[in-house]
Parts: structure tokens; C-alpha cells; sequence
């Protein structure tokens, strides 16, 4: 997989990554450009000077920087699970998001509240890419996303370890009267359809947030941000 800018190169290599191969653009010479050169020697890493055209081909917006990785590697839904924290599992599920901005941004929310992982389906998620891999800020690093053959065979399995599956959808109860302490698991659906209705019907329950304006939608990501943070309120306010 190519990554590219400073800050997906350096999240890189904090994570220690197997990084393949590192392009730097033959004009720059700064501080940055010093400590990657250091870092690719004390560990044996090809890295090469070239012309910005050539990094350009791998990336518009490359910063000077490009790198070879090798490909993410996605966690098992039984790792998810057993890597629960002391206040339960913390979960988001994803329903059909295709775009891999969404899921980078979902990601980098997940690191920032602690969520133990992120379950994805084969067919109708975009994987991790380099998009998805830059929006995230470096979170791909530290956040486990498993890729599952069947979202609603996921959610009987997570119901019968005893976690609660709610889904986030326009009809549903207000979140912030809602009780999503303990074992959770939140269903987000994908840009367009939203959390499908056999989905629905599978979880516990279904949550909204309220809507005081004149359009009654929110980004996928943007409502992740808000439903999940208000999972860590509850969970702060009951110890």
C-alpha cells in the first residue's frame, strides 16, 4: 500500500509499520527529511531521492513524501471483543459507508474515545487505503478494524456475547435518553441508504440524534462523533 505525507509517514514508522521503501523528493533538505533518512538507516529501509514528478504519480498531495507499505491487517471480530475495556465492549459496526473519507474520519474518532474496534463487511465498505489511512491522522495505527462476510450474522453473534447492538437512524429514540452503558455496539449506516431495515430490525433498539435545522441529515462521520461521545458521557456519569 502507498502512503503519503509527513504525517502518515511519521504515524508509520511511530507504529513501527513494515515500511517497504521511502521516496523523498530530491529537492528537500529540512530537519524532517533528516530524521526519515536516520530512521531508514538504523533499520534497514530503502529509501530514495527522486524528482517530484515521479512522486506525483503515486500521490498529488505527497508533501515530498511517498512510502511503501505493506498492506493494513485487519483483526478478527473475536479480537474486537476480547480486547473489551473495564467499562465493556465499545464497538461501531458499519453499514455499507463506501467512502474511504468517512471511514478514515470514523477511525480517527474511534481512537480519540477508546472504542475497542470497528467492524466492516466485504462487499459493501471501502477497505483501507491510502485515503483511508491519511484522513485518519495516523488512528489506522491503533484502531482494530475487522472485515466480516455477513453485518447482520455479526450482530447475532455480538448479541449472544452479550453485547447490545443499537442502530443510529432517523427514527429512532433520542440518544441522549437513551441507556448505552455497558457491552455496545453502534450500527452506522452507509452515505446513501443508511442502516438497512432487516439491520434495524436485528438490533436491540435504534437511536437519533435531535434536529433543530432545516435539513435533517447529518455526515456519517459527524454522527459518529456525536453518538459515540455521548456513549463515553454515559459511561463517565455511571463510573
Amino acid at each position: 500500500m502507498i502512503i503519503s505525507g509527513k504525517n502518515s509517514i511519521e504515524e508509520a514508522f511511530v507504529a513501527k509499520k513494515t515500511i517497504n521503501r521511502v521516496y523523498i523528493n530530491n529537492k528537500i533538505h529540512d530537519d524532517f527529511c533528516e530524521r526519515i533518512v536516520k530512521y531508514c538507516k538504523q533499520n534497514g529501509i530503502r529509501y530514495d531521492f527522486v524528482d517530484k514528478k515521479i512522486l506525483d504519480k503515486f500521490s498529488l498531495h505527497n508533501q515530498g513524501y511517498v512510502a511503501e507499505i505493506t498492506d493494513y491487517e485487519y483483526s478478527s471480530l473475536d479480537e474486537i471483543l476480547n480486547s473489551k475495556k473495564e467499562k465493556g465492549s465499545f464497538i461501531i459496526l458499519l453499514d455499507g459507508v463506501e467512502d474511504p473519507h468517512n471511514l478514515g474520519s470514523i477511525t480517527r474518532v474511534a481512537d480519540c474515545v477508546g472504542v475497542d474496534g470497528i467492524v466492516i463487511e466485504n462487499r459493501h465498505c471501502c477497505n483501507v487505503n491510502e485515503t483511508v489511512y491519511k484522513t485518519s491522522c495516523g488512528a489506522i495505527n491503533h484502531v482494530k478494524i475487522a472485515k466480516v462476510t455477513n453485518l447482520n450474522d455479526t450482530i447475532k453473534y455480538l448479541k449472544k456475547n452479550g453485547v447490545w447492538v443499537f442502530a443510529c437512524d432517523m427514527d429512532g429514540a433520542d440518544v441522549f435518553s437513551s441507556d448505552l452503558t455497558g457491552n455496545v455496539a453502534i450500527v452506522l449506516g452507509g452515505e446513501g441508504q443508511g442502516v438497512s431495515m432487516l439491520t434495524k430490525k436485528l438490533c436491540d433498539g435504534v437511536v437519533s440524534l435531535p434536529m433543530f435545522g432545516k435539513v435533517n441529515s447529518l455526515n456519517v462521520s459527524t454522527a459518529c462523533s456525536a453518538i459515540v461521545y455521548e456513549i463515553v458521557r454515559q459511561r463517565q456519569k455511571n463510573g
